[in-house]
C-alpha cells in the first residue's frame, strides 16, 4: 500500500494524485451522461411526450438498475480487481448511454435508462477502491473530494454543451457524444492504471506486510455478513436519506427551471450549471477540510463528523427556493450543491475509514444502493405531488430537512469513527 503520496512509478510517472484526477474523469463522464436526458427533456418531448409522473418514472428506471448495480459493481470490482472491474463497468455504461439515441417511444427510453444505471452503478464503488488502495487515512478525504469533484465537472459541462448540441443537430446526437467520451476514458484508464497489489515485487519487506496486513478480512465474507454490522446499516440509511435530496437536485433542477422560472433550453444552458460549479468546490473543500484537521493530529472522528455536520447544516435554506428571485434561488441552489458534495465525499470515504481494503468495494456498492432507492423514493413522491397539484414548495421542505436527520443517524450507528476490529464485530454480530 503506498503511504507516501509523492511517490510514483519511475517507468510511467503516475502518482497517486494523477490516479485521483484521472478517475475523476470517469465521474466527471458518469454525471455528464446521467444529466443528458433532465437538460434535454423539452427537446425529446417534442418527439416522446411526458408528463412529470413519466419523467419521474424515467429516473427510477434509472436509480432502480443503480441502485442493485451499485452493490453488485462494488462486489464485481472485489472480485475482478479495480483495473479490469472498472473497465468492464465503463464499457457497459458508455454502449448504455449512446444506446438513447435510438429512442422512439417512452419505453424504449425507460429499457435505455434502465441500462445506463446498471452500467454506472459500478463507479463509485471502484473509485472508492482506488482511495482505499492509494491513500492513507490522512489523503482518503482529499483524494475523494477530487474525485468527486468529477460529478460536477460532468453536470457543470452538461447543460452549455447540450444547448451548444441542440442548436446543431438533434437530441439524439448529445447520446452519441457522451457514449463516444467514456469510450475514449475506457481506453486511457486501461493504459494508464496498475493496481499496488501489482507492485508488490518492488516493494521492500515492510511495505510487503504491512499491505497484507491492510488486505486482512475473512474470506467468503457475503453481503448479509456486511449487512449484520451496525456501521453499515448507519451508511446505507444516511445515503438513502441524503441521496433522496442529492437525486431530486440533480434531475429536478432543469424541469424546475423549465416549469416554475419559465426557462428555455437556452436560459437553461446558461444558468443551471452554477450550483454545479458550487458542488465541485464543496467537494474539494469538505474533503480538504476534514484531511486538513487529521494532519493537524484532529481525531478523524471529529475530522469527519465536524466537516459533515457543517455540511449538512447547509441543507435546509433550500425551503425559501420557491419564494425567491430566480437570482437568489439560483444562489441558495449553489449554497446547497455545496453542502450536499461536501457531505457526500465525506460519506462515501467513511467505508474506508471503517472497514478492510478488501471489502471496500462490496460496502460502498451497499452503502450506494441505498442511495439510489432513496433517489427512487423521493423522485415517485415529487412525481406525483407535482401531478396533484402540490407544487414545489413542499418538495422543498422536505428535501431541506433529510441531511439533518441523517447525520443524526450517522452519530446514533457511529459512536466513534475507526477502523474495525473485524474478526470481534462479525463474531459479535452473529456472523460465524
Amino acid at each position: 500500500m503506498r503511504q507516501d503520496s509523492q511517490s510514483t512509478r519511475p517507468e510511467e510517472g503516475l502518482s497517486p494524485w494523477r490516479i485521483a484526477v484521472l478517475v475523476s474523469a470517469a465521474i466527471a463522464i458518469s454525471y455528464l451522461d446521467r444529466q443528458t436526458l433532465p437538460v434535454a427533456v423539452a427537446a425529446i418531448a417534442k418527439e416522446i411526450p411526458l408528463s412529470n409522473q413519466q419523467f419521474s418514472a424515467l429516473q427510477s428506471t434509472f436509480l432502480f438498475a443503480y441502485a442493485f448495480m451499485y452493490a453488485g459493481g462494488g462486489k464485481l470490482v472485489d472480485v475482478l480487481g479495480t483495473r479490469r472491474g472498472f473497465t468492464v463497468i465503463m464499457i457497459f455504461w458508455s454502449l448504455a448511454c449512446a444506446s438513447h439515441a435510438l429512442a422512439t417511444t417512452f419505453a424504449m427510453l425507460a429499457a435505455s435508462r434502465f441500462l445506463l444505471g446498471m452500467g454506472e452503478g459500478g463507479g463509485f464503488p471502484a473509485a472508492t477502491r482506488v482511495v482505499a488502495e492509494w491513500f492513507s487515512p490522512a489523503q482518503r478525504a482529499t483524494a475523494m473530494g477530487i474525485i468527486n469533484a468529477g460529478s460536477a465537472i460532468g453536470a457543470i459541462i452538461a447543460p452549455p454543451s447540450i444547448a451548444v448540441i441542440l442548436s446543431y443537430l438533434g437530441w439524439r446526437w448529445i447520446f452519441i457524444y457522451a457514449g463516444i467520451l467514456g469510450l475514449l476514458w475506457t481506453v486511457w484508464w486501461w493504459f494508464s492504471y496498475v493496481s499496488p497489489a501489482e507492485e508488490v515485487a518492488s516493494c521492500n519487506d515492510n511495505q510487503q506486510i504491512r499491505t497484507t496486513a491492510r488486505l486482512s478480512v475473512p474470506q467468503g465474507l457475503r453481503w448479509i455478513d456486511l449487512l449484520r454490522i451496525r456501521e453499515s446499516w448507519g451508511l446505507v440509511g444516511a445515503k438513502f436519506l441524503s441521496d433522496g435530496a442529492w437525486y431530486f437536485y440533480l434531475f429536478w433542477l432543469p424541469k424546475y427551471l423549465y416549469d416554475a422560472r419559465g426557462f428555455n433550453v437556452k436560459g437553461v444552458g446558461a444558468f443551471a450549471w452554477i450550483p454545479y460549479a458550487a458542488a465541485g468546490i464543496g467537494c474539494l473543500s469538505g474533503g480538504w477540510f476534514s484531511s486538513e484537521l487529521v494532519r493537524r493530529h484532529v481525531s478523524v472522528d471529529v475530522a469527519r463528523k465536524l466537516a459533515m455536520g457543517l455540511s449538512a447544516a447547509l441543507m435546509p435554506f433550500v425551503m425559501f427556493i420557491p419564494y425567491v428571485p430566480v437570482s437568489w434561488a439560483i444562489l441558495i441552489f449553489s449554497l446547497a450543491y455545496f453542502g450536499q458534495q461536501s457531505w457526500s465525499t465525506l460519506v462515501m470515504v467513511l467505508p474506508t475509514d471503517l472497514f478492510p481494503a478488501r471489502v471496500v468495494g462490496s460496502v460502498a456498492g451497499l452503502i450506494g444502493c441505498g442511495g439510489a432507492m432513496g433517489g427512487i423514493a423521493l423522485g415517485e413522491i415529487v412525481g406525483y405531488l407535482l401531478d396533484h397539484g402540490f407544487g414545489y414548495a413542499i418538495v422543498f421542505r422536505i428535501a431541506g430537512s433529510l441531511h439533518l436527520i441523517a447525520f443524526l443517524l450517522i452519530q446514533l450507528a457511529i459512536p466513534t469513527i475507526s477502523p474495525l476490529s473485524f474478526e470481534q464485530k462479525l463474531t459479535y454480530e452473529g456472523v460465524r
